[in-house]
């Protein structure tokens, strides 16, 4: 609310550009050749495409606070290794503003036969969940315990979690789901379970979800929060569209009717292995 700032409340913006003589600012620096790191420092998702393309790395801090600038300078020297994840979607431009992974089929994703603006494609930037990491990790051997449940049953899942690098770091690894046909449009993925991973170089973890089946529930034309038969499509991945492995899991008999108290989180276990 102070006078001058450039993010906070009040402080709408018309463009998702830097303000002011940033973009000046970074052009000039990136003009020398020297591979540089943008630090983004701000309150909203900026959209920076030609930053992202030209610069060697991009450094998302949001408003990081009084403790900001060591956690920044140890990601930059190699202190730590980063491990965090997009909480929203970075578009590349503002006209493509609202984007959001968890659209239903009916809700921007279809732009015309070609499926793109005519001047700039209709993917995001960065998609949701997405992160790098000083290291690499791979997903192997993604399987449901049962291939079929009925509404009132846990989904149990599993994924094995290898740091393939040199060097220490932790994986966000990422659990979505889809239902392809229910009576009511359902969202094209959704967020259902994820597990922060602390790994050593080579060695490897197996992660069990547990997914409640409240968090496949919808309100349907009744306006009724159910949980519906029907095939349920998993995925797991390091990001929103970085998926790496999927299964199907068939939920049988009959719908089961909640109450939102009923909501109950992923349950998450890690294993040694």
């Amino acid at each position: 609310l102070v006078e001058g700032c450039t993010s906070g409340e009040f402080r709408d913006a018309a463009d998702l550009g830097l303000t002011g003589l940033q973009q000046r600012l970074v052009d000039e620096v990136l003009a020398t050749g020297t591979p540089t790191v943008v630090a983004l420092i701000g309150g909203r998702a900026f959209a920076v495409p030609e930053i992202a393309a030209r610069a060697t790395a991009l450094l998302e801090c949001w408003i990081p606070g009084e403790e900001g600038g060591h956690a920044i300078a140890d990601i930059l020297f190699g202190s730590a290794c980063p491990s965090g994840r997009l909480p929203v979607t970075l578009v590349r431009h503002v006209g493509q503003v609202p984007l959001y992974y968890n659209r239903t089929w009916n809700e921007g994703s279809l732009l015309g036969l070609s499926g793109d603006y005519v001047d700039v494609p209709s993917s995001p930037l960065f998609p949701f969940g997405h992160g790098l990491s000083y290291t690499r990790f791979s997903y192997e051997a993604f399987k449901a315990e049962r291939s079929g449940v009925t509404a009132g049953e846990a989904i149990r899942l599993s994924v094995e979690i290898g740091n393939e690098g040199d060097r220490g770091g932790e994986e966000v690894v990422q659990l979505y789901a889809s239902d392809p046909v229910a009576s009511s449009t359902r969202p094209i993925t959704q967020l259902v379970g994820f597990a922060r991973v602390p790994l050593e170089a080579g060695r490897r973890c197996r992660i069990h979800f547990s997914v409640d089946p409240s968090q496949l529930a919808f309100f349907d034309r009744g306006m009724r929060l159910i949980v519906e038969p029907g095939e349920i499509r998993f995925a797991v991945g390091a990001s929103s569209e970085d998926l790496r492995d999927r299964v199907s899991v068939q939920i049988q008999g009959e719908a089961r009717t909640l109450r939102m108290p009923d909501i109950r989180p992923t349950d998450v276990q890690i294993e040694s292995i």
